[in-house]
């Protein structure tokens, strides 16, 4: 029986970045998906670095690690997110490791002495890898690949190039080409200009590649005119010229799409078989977001704070939680260093919860520790993520078990109680990236926790990226005093969750559950949170009334 010929969607973006190539891919995939495909995405990003787990949030934003411990950029996360499906390593591939698997070949002599170049070795690993997705899954129909960067950017041409080569290859009938661009509205001529998409597509062409649809990133809507010149110009008729308008929500990108006929264009340009659109419970989700009832603010203290892509998971992550607490999440962004230096009453008296994120390095830890002291003292709703579970331990360990100085060996290797330590299996790592504990593992639930009627499950499985770990030497006296180890590995040897019993809402996790949680399927931890965190609103309400 002859192998099913998978179909490429290749998602390419011109202009400016930050127009949101990641969430139209994630968009499609999803209206493919809702036609009853098999949807496959990635993401070939340009840069040099072999993945994203050693570059500073800053610079990249928020490491999104999958299952299988890859470290990604931050789209994957709008990948899984829309699509609902957990993607593998090979789902993000950069510049840095198609350059060190060809370099290998090179030195293992598999190019039989021939002069290795970008065309054709590297464009051939490139495509190796855009169908290595339908090699292991011959279930799969569609393969969504974004390209990082824009088109004009030196370091994306080897990608432009592989995927024109993939059209031939494949045939048209089997390969689409989807463009990014963007028409801005100009206020001194009162008018969308059509010049930079047109330049964008131009630029696109001389490399050979023939845009099929265009999806055109706007403030404002694109007429029927507007549509037919873009048309004009770049070679495609005018309802190939999508008007991506901005949205209230990300999740109201699809919606939009469909109302624009893009997987109508692309079910007839690929000539797939599929069922009718049904897109109903999307919809009652995204009403949810768009008009709920409720409001409560969670403070989120962290140290990224001034780049809310830093955090993108755990925004999103909000976002969910707050659809089946019929509730809107207004995130109160909160430097830890600020906490430190003013005090954590000045910012979390009027907050309804407060959330401390993951994090490297010692700066804004101490204002970390004052903020759990604050929240476990008032009684405020209080999750803490990876070094916000660290962080929960020592200042528990200071204030409530007496241990005078205790920390992390982290951030000071000269602590007399260190009840956060290097993991066993980290202290022969030398190797910055990919080695830290990485990926999903297994949790075991205490019966009669918190976390336990949280997850209804005495099992679960959640995603780590983490060198450091609870002491085991501390966790008796951390017992005694009160706080409880509800999850742990289930050979016993790791701390995974901790939690204070006489609390309304205290809990902590070495993993990162922003990591996986959906539209459609909210993670327990956040929507436990949202909803202490009403209840706190309610009852303070009424405590000043």
């Amino acid at each position: 029986m002859a192998r099913k010929q998978a179909k490429y969607i290749f998602i390419t973006g011109g202009v400016a970045s930050s127009l949101g190539k990641g969430i139209a891919a994630a968009s499609i995939g999803l209206l493919l998906k809702s036609r009853g495909l098999e949807v496959r995405m990635q993401k070939f990003d340009p840069y040099i670095n072999v993945d994203a787990g050693t570059m500073n949030p800053f610079q990249h934003g928020e490491v999104y690690v999958l299952d299988d411990g890859a470290e990604t950029d931050l789209d994957l996360g709008h990948y899984e997110r829309f699509i609902d499906i957990n993607l593998s390593r090979h789902s993000n591939i950069t510049s840095g490791q198609i350059y060190d698997a060809v370099i290998q070949r090179e030195r293992r002599g598999d190019y039989l002495g021939a002069c290795v170049q970008v065309i054709p070795h590297i464009t051939d690993e490139i495509k190796s890898r855009c169908r290595m997705i339908a090699s292991q899954d011959e279930n799969v129909d569609i393969i969504i690949t974004e390209i990082g960067g824009t088109v004009g950017d030196i370091e994306s041409l080897p990608f432009l190039e592989a995927i024109r080569q993939m059209g031939l290859e494949n045939g048209r009938e089997n390969t689409l080409y989807v463009h990014l661009t963007l028409v801005p509205y100009l206020n001194t001529a009162d008018e969308l200009k059509t010049k930079p998409t047109q330049h964008s597509v131009k630029m696109l062409r001389e490399i050979g590649i023939q845009p099929d649809i265009l999806l055109c990133r706007t403030g404002k809507e694109l007429s029927r005119d507007i549509k037919k010149k873009i048309g004009l110009f770049c070679n495609i008729p005018p309802e190939a010229v999508i008007e991506n308008i901005d949205a209230s929500t990300i999740y109201e990108v699809p919606i939009l799409f469909h109302h624009e006929l893009v997987d109508n264009l692309i079910v007839h340009y690929l000539k797939l078989l599929c069922k009718d659109l049904d897109l109903g419970k999307w919809k009652e989700m995204v009403q949810k977001v768009k008009n709920p009832t409720n409001t409560v603010r969670i403070g989120v203290c962290g140290k990224y704070v001034n780049l809310k892509d830093a955090y993108k998971s755990i925004t999103e992550a909000f976002v969910h939680a707050g659809v089946p607490n019929d509730a809107r999440v207004e995130l109160v962004w909160i430097s830890s260093e600020d906490i430190f230096n003013d005090g954590p009453e000045k910012y979390l008296s009027d907050v309804d919860g407060v959330l401390i994120p993951g994090g490297f390095g010692e700066r804004g830890v101490e204002g970390k520790i004052k903020a759990v002291q604050y929240v476990r003292e008032n009684n405020i709703p209080f999750l803490g993520i990876c070094l916000g579970l660290q962080c929960a331990v020592i200042e528990f360990a200071r204030n409530i078990c007496g241990l005078e100085n205790a920390h992390s060996h982290e951030f000071n290797a000269e602590t007399p109680h260190p009840v956060i330590d290097l993991m066993d299996s980290q202290r022969k790592v030398v190797r910055m990236g990919g080695s830290m504990r990485l990926g999903s593992y297994p949790c075991a639930i205490a019966n009669g926790t918190i976390a336990h009627r949280i997850y209804h499950k005495a099992k679960i499985n959640e995603r780590h990226r983490h060198r450091y770990e609870v002491n085991n030497d501390y966790r008796e006296q951390l017992s005694q005093k009160g706080m409880v180890f509800s999850g742990l590995s289930p050979d016993g040897s790791l701390v995974e969750m901790i939690e204070l019993p006489n609390h309304p809402y205290f809990i902590g996790c070495q993993f990162h559950p922003e990591l996986k949680s959906r539209p459609m399927s909210p993670h327990p931890l956040f929507t436990g949170l949202v909803e202490a965190a009403l209840k706190y609103r309610k009852l303070n309400r009424a405590n000043k009334q």
